[in-house]
């Protein structure tokens, strides 16, 4: 029978504010184990809670961003549950409240348009501890706990069950952190658990409008996992639904190791958690002047940025999507563009998304934080290099090794194509003669050319491009090669 697979998460961003939700204690990571707390995030006797004004702005950033309702009052609520890494035995999170509902996300997935991805809300919360087991101290009887992490400020980011294949999830996914990086709230670093993510999967008789049983996914930290594990899941309940089982409702892990999802529990209803409002916290009011200030303050975001790059620059959408993914890269190619001017903006684009990108990832720098003391190679020197071939000063083979030398020594592109003799050669004269030399030395495939074998140009090409050390005119070479060969 044909399936429909019907896919929702829930996304745990964690805001990059310099304390906690709820209290002044370091919200950085890392550090030696139980080095950022306080008494506030581990629920000592007597404390109470105050709210970070920081982590509410980013949320309404996020929210406004993705066109969502802001509610005027919202609160929050204390969701119980036992767990070792969470001393209060309970989670300060929102529940029939919550700061922002709806609004959506547009991605492009792989092979399709675009699409449309709702999301049900989003919400603020505080973050657990994390329990490090023994094996990896040498101590397999035991588990530890380091509250470094506990009460450091989370969003959750539910979206409805619009997601329609792994695929999907993993681009949804990778806009979500594109947008929370544009907007300056989230690092995005997985690796990290900065981002991290719940799916829930279902498949449904194709045509069918009534939902599956629902399977929960927990804490995939990677792109790579996300899709590895939605992709078992739909395999597994494929399987089992044809060979007539019953799929329970539960939550599973992954084990990337062993390509599996592994069952965990059977999945909880809201009632399990004993959600009621938390009596510490007043309800948190958000006023009109404050979000019109933030709404002023909101950057370019990356779906405005790719479309005005396709209509201001010319550039095809792929081009304009790979541009927009990092903020940081976005800024690179149009102060480069800038200094090259608007007619070369595909030229700069080939450059950036080239050599630039290439030296990146030689010297290990990732895209998502560079800043300008990181760059290879500077904006108005790329700039330079496409102004060079443009010109016909330089050959695009000459240009690369130009661009190479440019990252190790800094130097301008003009300069060193004047200091090392780069200069393409155009001249009419000076080609017939390396042409002339050329066919002299090979009369066996001048022979077969003249008898049919044309696709012999690209040799005389090349050996003429070895003679002049690469610094011929390719179009010119081309044209003086035909013209003596009749």
């Amino acid at each position: 029978m044909p399936y429909e697979t019907v896919i929702g998460l829930e996304v745990h961003a964690q805001l990059s504010t310099r304390s906690k939700i709820f209290c002044a204690a370091d919200a950085a990571f890392g550090g030696p184990p139980n080095a950022h707390t306080c008494t506030v995030d581990l629920g000592l006797p007597g404390v109470l809670p105050v709210l970070n004004r920081r982590a509410v702005e980013y949320t309404l950033r996020l929210g406004l961003a993705v066109g969502g309702e802001i509610a005027p009052r919202c609160r929050f609520a204390r969701k119980h549950y036992f767990y070792p890494d969470l001393p209060k035995g309970y989670q300060i999170s929102q529940y029939e409240e919550p700061i922002c509902r709806g609004g959506e996300v547009r991605i492009l997935p792989k092979g399709g348009g675009e699409r449309r991805v709702r999301l049900t809300r989003i919400h603020m919360e505080e973050d657990a501890g994390k329990l490090i087991h023994g094996e990896e101290l040498g101590d397999p009887l035991h588990s530890y706990v380091d509250f470094n992490r506990a009460g450091v400020p989370l969003l959750e980011i539910v979206t409805e069950p619009d997601l329609r294949s792994p695929e999907e999830a993993e681009a949804f996914l990778r806009k979500l952190r594109t947008l929370v990086r544009y907007l300056g709230i989230c690092d995005g670093n997985m690796q990290e658990g900065s981002l991290r993510c719940d799916a829930n999967i279902s498949l449904r008789p194709r045509g069918s409008e009534k939902l599956g049983a629902k399977v929960e996914i927990k804490n995939m930290n990677s792109f790579r996992h996300l899709r590895r594990a939605l992709e078992h899941e739909e395999a597994r309940q494929r399987e089992a639904l044809d060979a007539g089982r019953p799929i329970p409702q539960e939550t599973r892990l992954w084990n990337d190791a062993q390509g599996v999802t592994i069952g965990m529990r059977s999945k909880e209803y809201a009632h399990d958690y004993r959600y009621f409002p938390e009596p510490d916290l007043v309800p948190l009011a958000v006023g009109r002047e404050w979000l019109e200030e933030i709404q002023k303050s909101l950057p370019e975001l990356p779906d405005a940025r790719r479309a005005r790059f396709v209509a201001d620059y010319g550039l095809p959408a792929y081009d304009a999507e790979v541009l927009t993914e990092e903020r940081a890269l976005a800024d690179y190619y149009e102060a480069a563009v800038r200094a090259a001017g608007k007619g070369r903006a595909k030229a700069v684009s080939n450059w950036v998304m080239g050599e630039f990108l290439r030296l990146l990832n030689e010297k290990k720098i990732p895209v998502e934080t560079m800043k300008p003391e990181d760059y290879p190679v500077s904006p108005e020197n790329t700039a330079t290099i496409v102004e060079l071939i443009d010109e016909e000063l330089i050959s695009g083979t000459i240009a690369k090794s130009v661009y190479e030398e440019t990252a190790k020594s800094g130097k301008n592109p003009r300069a060193i194509v004047e200091e090392k003799g780069l200069t393409q050669i155009s001249d009419a004269g000076a080609l017939a003669q390396v042409v002339e030399q050329v066919l002299a030395a090979h009369p066996n495939e001048v022979a077969a050319y003249k008898g049919g074998k044309t696709q012999l140009l690209g040799f005389f090409t090349g050996q003429a491009m070895k003679k002049t050390g690469g610094k011929a005119n390719p179009q010119a070479l081309q044209a003086a090669l035909k013209e003596k060969l009749g």
